[in-house]
């Protein structure tokens, strides 16, 4: 029984009473998958500790309530399928449903052999006199009507579409399908599957037992959205959700056409303002508009960036248009005789292409997250607290990049090797040997004269046909460990060859050569990560520093304010320098030093004493410290998925504008420290102000994901899943990277330090070593 919830508190006790008196002893499960802002998981948790049949839960975060009731019941049938259950029985959580149902619906699909058996108000002595008003009712069988006729053949058989309660054959229906939002998963699931046969059980739709209704009208614009949608992808396939977005860009676009024709008019003819003030007057109307439209009912879901930026980019990217508009409005008007409404309307069509593309790539991009593992959270009747029910290391491996094994037995492509000779040879604290044709400035530290053999290789040279290619190629190589990445310009470009046979040897193309930091921090530091992970060591995304004796880890998600906090400790409290970016920590809880060259991002720039600088470095950071912020690397990540060479590009780029790093000494006078014990770890956020202890399953939870982020720029989760190191497979060494965290930060007390204006490094000299662990941090301590 899948049962979506949403502040049902008050139902959940009778609703569970009711299926275990209905279904006796008989082989059920009761799986609650919860939405709700208020204690109904607190109360499921507590029924289902003595409930007769088995309860369990998933709740959803809010983060995490894209796709709203729909979704939720596909998450339910996921977990159902993952147990092993044959048959799901989907039903409200408010009663309207009764349970005594469930299984005479259960019970005619299996004496009918159906794949689908649908509980209907519509047919033998069904009722829906639960709807609350007549102009629900209305609603309701408009909506039904308005389904049959635009899917006549698959709903043949089903007299109420718009039902909520069902049960379904698990192999019969193909999960990976369906794409819901909103409330109809019925509808969803009827038009994305083939062949269902589908039988129907007469129900009455009772009143609601208590809470509210959660339909509105916008989930009546978002239904009509949706059956539009389905009606395009059984016609379109893979096509449809892009041809969905460009018809209801498109939809809004002509209703703003009209807003912004009906403004021109008042403006011209009401107020008598000129006509090319009263064009841009009304674009200003129009824009507001369509935005609202746009950002609501075509872009849904969580989008990358907040909503006044994409309010700014939205009116920013109108008004440039109008620049476009307005000579070509003039030419029409004055010089073909084009009356001035007609006009308006034509140029509006000829922008509409431009704006499109604008939108869709960049404005209304939806929230990506660029982490390797994921995970879903459950509750179990036993253990009340989210526990992960599921930890997988498969990599999103989804994008504009050809992914292609190799079986053929003859090993390697052809390589021709143009530079071997390493010039510069370096040891990471006798853990990895690397030489290298160019010089990484992030291995500076660890440079040595030592020549000899090493554990990893970089020589210069290009491999394969060498042609260009219309789409980037990551091969896995079958006959031997070795993977490559070729993008489009052939031999020319950002490729390199990881051959994992015994050392490891990568082999570069020149466009690469030409900017080490992207070689260092897109493919050799990846290498790195592993190659001590079979060295029982972890490099983990974290900055390490010895205050008052004691190791003191900080963690983050990239270009939070490490750095910065980093710079103002050893400056201000006198902290001894490890590491700014990666940590190397064996199981022991010892910390070695891994101090790389500080990246200034933007926020970075208030820490950065530039005494230390001359004028000229100072003037040339504040430009590079831009296009190397967040904001530069997010650009670069969102053309990474859109089929363009990111690779060259980003080594281009950073060719001509280098990215602005500085080794400590040069920004502050601090002492260094080679290894430390660890006994502190901060997980610093930029939230409102607040300290908590963090539990040891999310703590190593948030250490992974965050050293995951730092490799979130392509083609790392590409070419990653091929990697092979002392025999050992990506997702043996990503267990065993866990394992080693895990034991290593056992000792260490972890704790969530939020402050919303970068002044962790006020809080965290009072807090090294101290015992109270209900302090709260607030703005005046």
């Amino acid at each position: 029984m899948i049962i979506p919830t949403r502040n049902e508190a008050h139902n959940v006790e009778p609703l569970v009473a009711r299926l275990s008196a209905a279904f006796g002893c008989g082989q059920v499960q009761v799986l609650f998958v919860d939405d709700s802002d208020d204690e109904t998981p607190v109360v499921i948790s507590k029924v289902a500790s003595r409930a007769v049949v088995p309860v369990r839960l998933i709740h959803r975060e809010p983060g995490e309530r894209g796709g709203g009731l729909g979704a939720a019941v596909l998450a339910g049938l996921r977990d159902a399928a993952d147990r092993g259950a044959e048959w799901a029985v989907v039903m409200d959580g408010d009663l309207q449903h009764p349970p005594e149902v469930a299984p005479a619906l259960l019970a005619e699909a299996v004496r009918t052999e159906a794949d689908l058996a649908v509980a209907s108000r519509y047919i033998g002595n069904g009722t829906a006199e639960g709807l609350s008003d007549r102009a629900r009712v209305v609603v309701s069988r408009s909506a039904t009507s308005l389904s049959k006729a635009v899917f006549p053949r698959k709903l043949r058989q089903c007299s109420d579409p718009m039902s909520g309660f069902f049960a379904i054959r698990l192999a019969s229906v193909d999960l990976d399908r369906l794409r819901p939002q909103g409330f109809k998963i019925l509808l969803e699931i009827v038009a994305r599957s083939k062949r269902l046969r589908i039988a129907e059980q007469p129900f009455t739709f009772a009143e609601r037992h208590s809470g509210n209704s959660k339909a509105s009208w916008r989930e009546g614009v978002v239904f009509l959205h949706r059956l539009s949608g389905l009606r395009l992808a059984t016609i379109l396939g893979r096509h449809s959700a892009r041809a969905a977005t460009v018809v209801g860009f498109a939809a809004v676009g002509a209703s703003g056409l009209l807003v912004n024709s009906v403004a021109l008019w008042f403006f011209v003819a009401g107020l008598g303002v000129g006509l090319l003030w009263a064009a841009v007057l009304a674009t200003e109307v129009s824009t507001i508009w369509n935005f609202a439209l746009t950002d609501g009912l075509v872009f849904r879901g969580h989008k990358a960036r907040p909503w006044w930026q994409r309010f700014v980019g939205f009116a920013l990217v109108n008004n440039a248009v109008l620049l476009l508009r307005l000579p070509l409005l003039y030419w029409l008007i004055r010089s073909l005789g084009v009356h001035y409404i007609a006009a308006n309307v034509m140029t509006l069509l000829a922008a509409f292409a431009l704006r499109f593309l604008v939108a869709d790539l960049y404005l209304f991009s939806s929230r990506r997250d660029m982490s390797i593992t994921s995970r879903r959270q459950g509750v179990t009747p036993t253990d009340h607290r989210p526990v992960s029910i599921e930890e997988s290391s498969a990599p999103c491996r989804s994008g504009p990049t050809d992914l292609v094994v190799d079986l053929r037995d003859h090993g390697l492509p052809s390589v021709r090797v143009t530079r071997s000779a390493p010039v510069w040879h370096y040891d990471i604290h006798g853990l990895v040997t690397l030489s290298s044709v160019v010089q990484l400035r992030e291995l500076e530290h660890f440079a040595t004269d030592h020549d000899g053999p090493c554990d990893i290789e970089i020589r210069g040279g290009d491999f394969g046909n060498r042609q260009a290619r219309t789409r980037a190629r990551v091969t896995q190589y079958a006959a031997i460990p070795a993977v490559s990445y070729e993008e489009h310009s052939g031999r020319r470009g950002a490729d390199f060859l990881v051959d994992m046979t015994e050392n490891i040897c990568v082999t570069v193309g020149p466009m690469l050569l030409t900017s080490p930091h992207v070689l260092y921090t897109n493919v050799v530091e990846a290498l790195l990560r592993f190659v001590l992970v079979s060295r029982d060591r972890v490099l983990l995304h974290s900055a390490c520093l010895e205050l008052d004796g004691m190791g003191v880890l900080l963690s983050a998600r990239t270009d939070t304010g490490k750095t910065g906090t980093v710079l103002r400790l050893v400056r201000e409290s006198r902290a001894r320098f490890l590491s700014d970016d990666m940590t190397i920590l064996s199981a022991d809880g010892a910390a070695l030093c891994f101090p790389k060259p500080l990246t200034i991002s933007q926020h970075t720039l208030r820490a950065v004493d530039a005494g230390e600088l001359t004028p000229s470095e100072w003037r040339w950071l504040r430009v590079q410290s831009r296009l190397h912020s967040k904001g530069g690397r997010g650009i670069g990540a969102r053309l990474g998925e859109l089929n363009v060479p990111i690779m060259s590009l980003n080594a281009l780029t950073q060719h001509m504008v280098p990215p602005p790093k500085y080794v400590i000494q040069r920004l502050v006078r601090c002492e260094e420290s080679t290894s430390v014990s660890v006994k502190d770890l901060f997980i610093i956020e930029r939230q409102s102000y607040g300290l908590e202890d963090v539990d040891p399953d999310t703590l190593i939870d948030e250490l992974i994901d965050n050293t995951d982020d730092a490799y979130g720029f392509p083609p790392f989760r590409y070419f990653a899943p091929a990697l092979v190191i002392d025999g050992q497979g990506y997702d043996q060494l990503r267990v065993r990277e866990r394992a080693i965290l895990t034991q290593a930060v056992s000792g260490v007390r972890a704790r969530r330090l939020a402050t919303p204006d970068f002044t962790w490094a006020d809080h965290i000299p009072s807090l090294i070593g101290a015992t109270d662990t209900d302090r709260v941090v607030d703005g005046t301590e």
